[in-house]
C-alpha cells in the first residue's frame, strides 16, 4: 500500500525544531530529504532539528552561501541549498551526487529547483505558513517517495503526540 501524502501543524519555531528532531531520531538509514518553502517558513529549523535528533553537537546554519555543509552525527548529515542553483550540470560539477544520499541524510533545501537531481527513494517535506507572515504556525506536509521513506513516515506520525491543550508533546519516545 502507498503511503498517501500526510501532514501536520506546529504551533511555533520551537514545535518545528522538534518535528524535525523526531524526525531525526528514526532516521537509521541513507536518505534524501526535499525540503520546499517559501522564504523564511522554517526549513533551516527544520534541518536543525532533524540535526539534533541525529546527535549533531555542532550549531546548524543556513548553506545557502556555500551550498553545502556537513555534520557529523549517529549518520552524516549533508545540509545542501540549492537556491542560487538553476543548472543540473553545475551540481554534477560539484560532485553532489555522491552525497544523494551517500553514507547520510542528505537534507536539501529548495530541492524543487532541481528535481531531477532527487534519488526515487526520498522524503518530501513541505513547510508553509498558516496565516499572516508575523506567525509561527506552520503546515508541514510530508510525501514519501519509495518503501523506505513511507516506513518511516509511518513510524514518525505514530510517535507524534499532542497535549490536552493542543501543543505538540515535546518529548522524545524511550
Amino acid at each position: 500500500m502507498q503511503q498517501a501524502e500526510a501532514f501536520l501543524t506546529t504551533g511555533n519555531e520551537e514545535e518545528t525544531a522538534h518535528i524535525g528532531e523526531l524526525l531525526g531520531y528514526f532516521l537509521s538509514y541513507p536518505l534524501v530529504i526535499a525540503l520546499q518553502g517559501d522564504l523564511g517558513t522554517g526549513k533551516t529549523v527544520f534541518v536543525r532539528g532533524i540535526g539534533r535528533g541525529l546527535g549533531v553537537e555542532e550549531q546548524i546554519s543556513s548553506p545557502t552561501f556555500v551550498l553545502l555543509k556537513i555534520y557529523d552525527g549517529r549518520l552524516p548529515l549533508y545540509h545542501f541549498d540549492f537556491y542560487r542553483l538553476s543548472d543540473e550540470e553545475e551540481t554534477i560539477e560539484l560532485g553532489f551526487e555522491d552525497y544523494l544520499p551517500g553514507e547520510g541524510i542528505a537534507c536539501i533545501e529548495w530541492a524543487e529547483r532541481l528535481p531531477h537531481l532527487l534519488p526515487p527513494e526520498h522524503l518530501q517535506v513541505r513547510i508553509e505558513r498558516t496565516g499572516e507572515e508575523v506567525d509561527d504556525k506552520r503546515c508541514i506536509w510530508f510525501d514519501p517517495g519509495g518503501t523506505a521513506a513511507e516506513k518511516l513516515v509511518e513510524t514518525f506520525f505514530e510517535a507524534v503526540t499532542w497535549r490536552t491543550n493542543g501543543n505538540l508533546h515535546m518529548e522524545l519516545p524511550g
